[in-house]
């Protein structure tokens, strides 16, 4: 296997950090525990990757199906809203007024005809252009806007934005790469491996609060290591196991990931004695649960990291985005959104919901990994001056065709590092 060809993500410029933090002399083999605890790191990391040159998933074209339907979601915590024009197209606007910069969308989903601000009732058309403000020549003669006031320059910001294959994205940078060239052909692959240019079908929503840095969920996704020894259900059942066909692929630079494994079903190998959690002795009476319908993936699960804060995939026959919002230094959001495609048939929509509840914050699998992240923020914020260690499968970032590895996340590191200016 050779080192990934796609285009190598520019380190977003980053201005020193001015607190007194050093980086351990290992390297990106070292995880400094005060990456997930200190909040000037935490700002920085809003402004550099949230606010900077990259692309941030914002959603489904399928989530905003009429004219003025609108979703709003985050890029880290700047608040934003995906809306459908007259025209058809999605717009990503910011969510804040520009008169005082309160929020003008409150709720995630809604209708609307035009934008209307609570505070001051300033109100905005579909594109974000300022087209009302209340008393703007003033009461009885008095008060009111300047006279050279221009409302046409004092809208609400829309963002450059991107529609591929059904999925939203939004960037803050005009001097961003484009979407194809920020994400290379590895990514781009997965993407459109899920959204083939079908049309897509909204099946529903699952979010949880989880009391942990945003980061440690992004090294969950790239952690192939800890899928082969803490899920039970994956472990057992073979959904996700160390002796499976497997791929681990680091690219931008570090940045984005792929990482897919194939489904063979449960069996007792060599490997199942190093996994604690494996129980032979469980039977499913529901194999559906675990059996999925035949369809274009052919038993390869897994999908894409689109750095910072979003991953494609399936499991079984369930399709989801997962999309991370950082909250603050030690608690993030996790929302997983589940669809399908219009020609689906109803037997397999049941699937697919069906299959769904292996995650989420109650599912199968996912419920370990809500708790274990808590217990990871407990420790480093204990131990703020303690590391880490990601040295599982060496200490390169060379692609790995095997489970127990944590390249992906030394490469991640190697891209932070450098592009957080540390």
């Amino acid at each position: 296997m050779t080192c990934s060809d796609s285009a190598v993500l520019d380190a977003p410029a980053a201005a020193p950090i001015h607190i007194e933090r050093r980086w351990p002399k290992e390297g990106y083999t070292r995880i400094p525990n005060w990456v997930y605890t200190d909040p000037a790191i935490f700002q920085k990391e809003m402004d550099v990757f949230f606010g900077g040159r990259t692309w941030n998933y914002v959603g489904l074209e399928c989530e905003v199906p009429e004219t003025g339907c609108y979703k709003r979601n985050w890029i880290g915590n700047r608040p934003v809203i995906m809306v459908r024009t007259e025209s058809g197209e999605i717009n990503v606007l910011e969510n804040r007024c520009a008169h005082r910069g309160a929020q003008i969308c409150w709720q995630n989903t809604g209708q609307v005809t035009d934008f209307t601000c609570p505070y001051h009732q300033w109100n905005y058309d579909l594109d974000g252009n300022l087209q009302g403000v209340p008393f703007r020549r003033g009461a009885m003669g008095k008060g009111g806007m300047p006279r050279d006031f221009d409302p046409r320059q004092n809208g609400i910001r829309k963002l450059r934005s991107v529609n591929r294959g059904g999925s939203i994205w939004a960037t803050f940078a005009d001097d961003a790469p484009s979407f194809e060239e920020y994400c290379g052909a590895e990514v781009l692959a997965e993407i459109d491996h899920m959204l083939p240019g079908k049309k897509l079908k909204l099946l529903g929503y699952s979010r949880q609060l989880i009391p942990s840095n945003w980061k440690m969920y992004l090294e969950n996704l790239k952690d192939p290591y800890h899928a082969t020894l803490l899920h039970t259900f994956y472990i057992t059942f073979g959904l996700w196991r160390a002796d499976s066909k497997s791929e681990c692929i680091p690219t931008g630079g570090g940045a984005h990931s792929v990482m897919v494994s194939h489904n063979e079903g449960k069996k007792k190998t060599e490997a199942t004695s190093e996994m604690s959690r494996f129980r032979d002795d469980l039977e499913l009476l529901d194999l559906e649960t675990v059996t999925p319908r035949a369809e274009f993936n052919r038993g390869r699960v897994g999908g894409a990291w689109v750095f910072p804060a979003a991953q494609f995939g399936i499991q079984a026959n369930s399709l989801k985005t997962r999309h991370v919002i950082p909250r603050s230094p030690t608690e993030h959001e996790l929302v997983f959104t589940y669809y399908g495609y219009e020609d689906d048939d109803e037997e397999m929509t049941r699937l697919r919901l069906k299959h769904a509840n292996l995650l989420g914050p109650a599912g199968f699998v996912s419920m370990d990994d809500s708790e274990m992240l808590n217990q990871v923020q407990i420790g480093v914020t204990g131990y703020p001056e303690a590391r880490g260690i990601v040295e599982m499968g060496g200490r390169d970032t060379e692609p790995a065709d095997y489970m127990v590895t944590e390249v992906l996340i030394r490469s991640f590191y190697d891209y932070y590092r450098n592009a957080m200016g540390l």
